[in-house]
């Protein structure tokens, strides 16, 4: 059998294999926030933002105090821009093509909520003094037109165990920052120094 006869290619070979969708999982997905949903919004600590452009697509983290993306509405959700590395990979992407999609996680809530949307990058200053933390206003709102929302069920977390505790590894057993740009650059950045500053540097740039 040729690799070319073992991809699956077309929706209906795809149909064919995993058969017919069940009737809660499009039951679930609707076109607005609704109370249960927004829930999710109001409990999650971390997002995860995707977007495209050109250059091909991005996966983004986003974290801050629980209820850090805010409902303006049943069809809009605001989520506030901190300081950053200055790659602007989403704001980039965001510009150019607005479609975006959001999966917010909450800890140790297993199942999780998508959101797929439009995009558009605000910088009212009423907007951003909203979100400010301390005396640091948002350098910039994402606000999300909802078009699609549903919730993903617990799978994905049963399998990985991404909340249970035993599950942890020692920070050790990863490269750090330093490590990986000291590699990647051939020597060129000390990864040791890069390592011993990041501390004092999280602190002074986290807002």
């Amino acid at each position: 059998m040729s690799n070319e006869s073992m991809t699956i290619s077309t929706e209906q070979e795809l149909e064919a294999l995993y058969g017919d969708a069940s009737p809660a999982s499009l039951t679930k997905e609707i076109d607005y926030i609704n109370d249960e949903y927004a829930v999710f919004i109001e409990k999650s600590p971390f997002v995860v933002i995707a977007s495209t452009g050109p250059e091909g697509l991005d996966c983004s983290p986003r974290g801050d105090p629980a209820g850090f993306v805010a409902m303006k509405d049943r069809k809009t959700v605001l989520m506030p821009d901190r300081r950053g590395n200055n790659r602007l990979d989403t704001l980039r992407n965001i510009v150019r093509d607005p479609r975006v999609s959001l999966l917010f996680l909450i800890p140790g809530v297993r199942e999780t909520l998508r959101i797929n949307g439009h995009a558009a990058i605000s910088v009212d200053p009423a907007l951003l003094e909203r979100f400010a933390m301390g005396s640091k206003p948002a350098r910039s709102v994402i606000q999300v037109t909802v078009e699609r929302v549903y919730f993903q069920c617990a799978k994905a977390l049963i399998r990985s165990k991404l909340w249970d505790v035993e599950t942890q590894i020692d920070r050790r057993d990863v490269p750090s920052a330093g490590q990986i740009l000291q590699a990647i650059s051939n020597k060129e950045i000390d990864g040791q120094a890069f390592d011993a500053s990041y501390p004092d540097r999280i602190k002074q740039t986290l807002y």
